[in-house]
């Protein structure tokens, strides 16, 4: 079973992509903890990576492609992928649909948590003292909240169209957005 979780920066996909790790035997795709890899690698892709995240703005679409594959084409990962935070652009999912169709794979669920600022604004001022993630600033964080929502629409379009497609309101508790989530997966 292969899962998307999109939703704005703060909206708890990390935290529901973990509990889908454990309740399908899955491997978690971040591409936020991919980019963060990265960075502390202090790699050229890193550097580049760093002055988009600290501008607000999303790296390219090209490096998290690139960044995702192998974990898209290795075998024992094969339909037990959940994507947590991509696709992000409207390129992304058809580089998606793309890569899982070269690899006989579809996606099996799609769960869009739509969060509001306020909320989001709250969540990320605990996690920066939980986590002292450096994205975590506040302004940081509202650029990339309207980055999120202004770049993300065409994906949401995108897959709202689709039978598996699941917006959950993702203001309510973790535990009930995980009730949520539970009560699509037949596993």
């Amino acid at each position: 079973m292969n899962i998307i979780i999109f939703g704005p920066p703060g909206a708890g996909k990390g935290t529901q992509s973990k509990y889908l790790v454990k309740k399908i035997s899955g491997f978690q795709i971040s591409t936020g903890d991919l980019l963060r890899e990265e960075i502390k690698k202090d790699s050229e892709i890193g550097k580049m990576i760093i002055n988009d995240m600290n501008d607000g703005k999303f790296v390219s679409d090209e490096i998290v492609d690139r960044l995702i594959k192998k974990f898209i084409f290795d075998p024992q990962k094969k339909n037990k992928l959940i994507f947590d935070g991509y696709p992000r652009s409207l390129s992304q999912a058809k580089n998606l649909d793309l890569l899982l169709n070269n690899t006989n794979q579809k996606i099996d669920l799609i769960f869009f948590l739509n969060v509001d600022k306020d909320i989001i604004v709250k969540r990320i001022e605990k996690r920066k003292i939980i986590e002292k993630r450096s994205d975590d600033e506040l302004n940081t964080t509202l650029a990339r909240y309207d980055t999120y929502m202004k770049t993300t629409s065409p994906v949401l379009d995108f897959y709202s169209k689709s039978s598996n497609f699941h917006e959950i309101d993702g203001n309510l508790e973790i535990e009930e957005i995980t009730r949520k989530i539970d009560s699509f997966i037949n596993v």
